[in-house]
């Protein structure tokens, strides 16, 4: 039987957890795991965040139950562990994670919001697909068209496992851009986006590691976001810079040993199970 996720939701199905595909034995979205596997699209990370946050809902969501100033890292750590593990990991870990999102999401409501309203969610994971899409092009080209639209059909496990109906993730990649561009054109961005986006990009409280790179992330998220979007941040592009920084990385990074380019899954993954190991061991999983 369907669950609700909200009211709004009521009128369209949702998958019950034991019918999701990536749920089924032999399911293998190769083209998926061809985007994640590259450690680069951690270079996203800023454009994805402030892209989410354009929705209203979202933004005011993370800014209010959030501690997001003080442990930016930790909601990196969050989003490519469900990633990776809907992508590689076993069916139990996919379960597992699926409950943990479940429960972390069901006190993050207010006036004007829920953090498990599809809508919501399918934006969310709409900026995932967007962001993995165009860093794999900036650094390998454009992809053959019938292995983007497999590609595109795969990543909506992004969204379909966090009860998003089937029937909202777009039909097809012309649908999709529809849907995208008519959101760009139309969400604001509030108070509490700006909030995020200072706390993300002028962090003060982050690891030390994130403070300094801090400019470069700066740099990457000001050039990737759509103008309107930038402008409304508060953001300025620096063009030449940005584009003197990816011809140098371009060519770099295709020389990097695979195992390097992809040790962000392995520590992701390992962390992961580290943490759900001991997780067990204290009876809360």
């Amino acid at each position: 039987m369907s669950e609700k996720v909200s009211e709004k939701s009521n009128e369209t199905s949702v998958i019950p957890s034991s019918e999701l595909e990536c749920l089924q034995p032999g399911y293998n979205p190769k083209n998926l795991q061809k985007i994640l596997r590259e450690g680069i699209l951690l270079a996203t990370g800023g454009t994805a965040i402030l892209l989410q946050m354009a929705h209203p809902g979202v933004a005011q969501g993370v800014d209010e139950h959030s501690n997001f100033a003080y442990r930016p890292s930790d909601r990196l750590r969050t989003t490519m562990t469900f990633m990776y593990c809907m992508a590689w990991g076993t069916i139990e870990e996919k379960r597992t994670i699926l409950e943990m999102v479940h429960r972390a999401h069901v006190p993050v409501n207010g006036p004007g919001y829920n953090a498990n309203d599809p809508h919501l969610q399918l934006w969310v994971a709409s900026t995932l697909f967007v962001c993995g899409v165009h860093m794999h092009q900036l650094i390998f080209g454009h992809m053959d068209p019938a292995a983007e639209d497999t590609l595109y059909q795969e990543y909506s496990v992004m969204a379909t496992s966090l009860r998003v109906p089937p029937e909202l993730w777009p039909e097809n990649r012309q649908a999709f851009w529809k849907y995208w561009d008519e959101n760009i054109k139309a969400l604001p961005i509030s108070s509490h986006a700006k909030n995020v986006s200072n706390d993300l990009l002028y962090n003060k409280a982050g690891p030390w590691w994130l403070r300094i790179n801090l400019p470069i992330v700066r740099l990457v998220t000001a050039e990737q976001l759509p103008p309107r979007l930038r402008d409304a941040y508060g953001l300025k592009a620096h063009h030449k810079r940005y584009k003197a920084a990816l011809g140098i990385t371009r060519p770099i990074y295709r020389l990097l040993p695979v195992s390097l380019r992809q040790y962000p899954v392995r520590y992701y993954l390992k962390d992961m199970r580290k943490r759900m190991d001991k997780m067990k061991l204290e009876g809360k999983i």
